[in-house]
């Protein structure tokens, strides 16, 4: 987002993580007094009514207090315009919530002396490689897990429907050229995630996946938790993931797409009643069904800030917040004067929001099936939080739909500028079909774009499909394949010619330069 999301994905909240670890270094202020059953029952009435309000499609819900499941319900649909509910069992997919099951089990590794948090990644992958060599050298597990790759969030469409192998998304992500210092800025890197899974499947002797499901989901009864989109097909309680249309909630066009590839860095699916247990080991300082499963002091110091995340300014929705910092898959922050552990994950239709408050034994998850302008899942994250923090009332739902709905505005504006400032009255260089071709990047791999209909077609390789618009001169406006407008943010895709005046490159905004394949 920052959580795990699609290339050119449009979610409203950004990943704020937080976490304190089990063992708090301090006694923990006094808790207000609240009223659980009251909180319990005016959520039973404020759910419904905020989900209608965002015209969403279905959330699932869960509390966990003082090492109690205490609320564990589903609203909604499973699909618009079927019938099956959601519930506590409705498997959905996590996203980015997946990165701090990765450094867990890091820290589990790391307990058991079969890796160390700042082994270099050269060590596990003696074939990894940066655009820098340094920095290639220098380069930990510590690292890749806290942001501070200096690639920042990019190249998400090297694994993001491609059928590329995690080892070879790894690979290739020696050709990105950094954008920023080495540790020195924050950015939310997934490929850097997908790394630290395969260190620790080199460490382990086994996979990713497996790793997880062993020491992690058997453990603690995860038993409806998966790694795979393949596990869906046989599973009769899912969600099916929708993205917001003219502010409708409308099915995706891939039901399930295979993210299998992003693995440590997104491919979990589970269920509130799953995500529970997990909260409750988190909150038990790394134990779990009495079994202590990684040591107080390795989930602390996971736990702990390792990057500055953003630089806070206090908003409407977060009138309280003074810090947000990274530690390692998790992300710290300050609600109401207490540690939030906090995160937010979205791919494909599917939004997911945790959080932990250690010194309260708090830990609340919300999982929806919308994606899109889509603030439900963290305004009904925050809405919980304030009530058992003892904070005043507020509709966090109807403010953030406010907030929203001033950002599309605002979003219009800037592309009627941008069409308005363009020069006008122009034409591309050459006939439409010369623009036609197989364009490759060493990185990225081959794209290509057809003359379909009269139209161009440019398609990287099946998931990001754009029929291009003309903008001004070489460059095009991209918008979904069979779509009806043009997009507020839609990407620009700028052919060049050579020398010779033939179509040379293609630069694909927010992803990169191709270059013609010559026949």
């Amino acid at each position: 987002m920052p959580r795990l999301l699609p290339p050119r994905a449009r979610l409203v909240a950004a990943v704020v993580v937080a976490l304190g670890s089990g063992a708090a270094s301090r006694p923990a202020p006094a808790q207000p007094p609240i009223n659980t059953r009251a909180i319990l029952a005016d959520l039973d009435r404020y759910i419904p009514k905020a989900l209608a309000d965002w015209n969403g499609a279905g959330v699932a819900v869960g509390i966990v207090k003082d090492d109690s499941l205490i609320y564990a319900k589903g609203f909604g649909v499973r699909e618009v315009g079927k019938t099956e509910p959601v519930d506590d069992r409705t498997l959905f997919a996590i996203g980015s919530n997946t990165k701090f099951f990765t450094a867990v089990a890091a820290g589990m590794l790391a307990d058991e002396g079969k890796l160390s948090l700042d082994d270099k990644i050269t060590k596990h992958l003696p074939w990894f490689q940066l655009h820098d060599p340094w920095v290639t050298r220098e380069f930990t597990l510590r690292d890749a897990m806290s942001h501070r790759s200096g690639l920042g969030r990019r190249g998400d469409a090297l694994w993001y429907g491609t059928p590329y192998s995690r080892d070879e998304v790894i690979r290739r992500v020696r050709y990105l050229v950094p954008n920023s210092s080495f540790r020195t800025d924050y950015g939310y890197q997934n490929i850097m995630f997908i790394t630290a899974g395969q260190v620790i499947a080199a460490a382990a002797g086994k996979s990713w996946d497996d790793v997880i499901r062993e020491r992690i989901f058997a453990p603690l009864g995860m038993a409806g938790s998966n790694t795979s989109v393949g596990a869906l097909a046989s599973a009769a309680n899912v969600a099916r993931p929708h993205a917001l249309d003219a502010g409708q909630a409308r099915p995706t066009p891939m039901a399930y797409r295979n993210i299998d590839n992003a693995g440590a860095a997104g491919s979990i699916n589970s269920n509130v009643q799953d995500m529970a247990r997990w909260m409750r080991f988190v909150l038990a300082g790394g134990t779990g069904n009495g079994r202590a499963l990684i040591k107080p002091a390795t989930l602390a110091e996971l736990a702990s800030p390792h990057s500055i995340a953003t630089r806070v300014v206090a908003d409407t929705l977060n009138p309280s917040n003074h810090f947000s910092l990274y530690g390692l898959g998790i992300g710290l922050a300050d609600l109401h004067g207490v540690k939030v552990l906090r995160h937010t994950g979205g791919i494909d239709g599917m939004l997911s929001y945790v959080a932990m408050v250690p010194e309260r034994k708090l830990g609340v998850v919300v999982l929806t099936n919308v994606s899109g302008h889509n603030a439900l899942y963290t305004a009904l994250g925050t809405r919980i939080l304030e009530a058992f923090l003892g904070a005043p009332t507020r509709d966090v739902s109807a403010l953030a739909l406010a907030q929203v709905t001033k950002g599309e505005a605002a979003a219009a504006e800037r592309a009627r500028k941008r069409m308005a400032e363009r020069v006008q009255n122009t034409k591309p260089s050459r006939p439409i079909e010369e623009y036609a071709g197989t364009f490759r990047s060493d990185m990225y791999g081959d794209l290509t774009v057809t003359l379909e209909e009269g139209s161009l077609v440019l398609r990287y390789p099946t998931a990001t499909v754009f029929q291009l618009h003309h903008f001004t001169y070489d460059a095009f406006l991209g918008t979904p394949l069979g779509g009806s407008a043009i997009l507020p943010d839609a990407s620009v895709v700028r052919f060049e010619l050579d020398a010779m005046g033939k179509v040379a490159t293609v630069d694909v905004d927010g992803i990169g330069e191709f270059t013609r394949v010559k026949k």
